[in-house]
């Protein structure tokens, strides 16, 4: 017959704090207990400062600690020679950090403000939000317009020769291979023949629709205004 053996926590009650002994946890509020809460402040202090020491001799530390009693008695440690070396050290290094941190937030607004001022802009030159713009305004939301269609119509324009280009080139290779089908056109069908004088057909007409719509518009664009 099998044996069943029983586990029991056992909880110690000090008028505030309740330590359970084994698996758990500590309900951490403060002790009411006057007698209690000065033995275990005791306790937890010098555990406390056993801690720090131990943190700075095993991973070479700079660490002040300082702990003030319920009654106001100073408890200290501090790894170095001086505590008031150490405390003006973190005294440095937080007024460091609180500039940065007022920097950062300056910064943030500037970007804030002009993304705000892009937007902005974007919307008048989308034709939106007009109401309030002067016509200097409006005469310098028009010419950056143009300028903005003058740059696209140009980039247009350069991928246009590109195309027509590289039709070219593939109508001089295409007219190389008719040749040179029609020399052998003894040995290749009839219908192989045809095909490829109809691809050829097809691209020079996409590549003369290409020249229609380039010289359209440089029209357009050596129109006056």
């Amino acid at each position: 017959m099998k044996q069943h053996i029983s586990f029991f926590r056992i909880s110690i009650f000090f008028g505030g704090e309740t330590t359970i002994m084994g698996r758990g946890k500590t309900v951490m509020r403060r002790i009411e207990n006057t007698t209690s809460r000065q033995v275990t402040f005791s306790k937890r202090r010098n555990g406390l400062l056993k801690k720090a020491s131990e943190l700075s001799v095993l991973c070479d530390g700079e660490i002040a600690l300082i702990v003030f009693s319920s009654t106001g008695k100073l408890y200290e440690f501090c790894s170095t020679t001086s505590m008031q070396k150490t405390i003006e050290r973190y005294q440095k290094y937080n007024k460091e950090v609180q500039e940065n941190s007022q920097q950062l937030k300056y910064e943030a607004v500037n970007l804030a403000k002009e993304i705000e001022n892009l937007q902005t802009s974007q919307r008048k030159l989308m034709g939106e939000s007009l109401e309030s713009c002067s016509l200097d305004e409006l005469q310098t939301a028009e010419t950056q317009l143009e300028m903005s269609l003058l740059n696209i119509r140009t980039k247009k324009n350069q991928l246009y020769r590109e195309q027509i280009e590289q039709l070219k080139q593939q109508e001089d290779q295409l007219l190389e291979e008719n040749e040179v089908l029609w020399e052998k056109r003894s040995g290749i069908t009839h219908f192989y023949v045809e095909n490829k004088s109809l691809e050829l057909r097809n691209i020079m007409i996409q590549r003369s629709m290409y020249l229609i719509d380039y010289n359209f518009d440089d029209v357009l664009a050596a129109k006056p205004h």
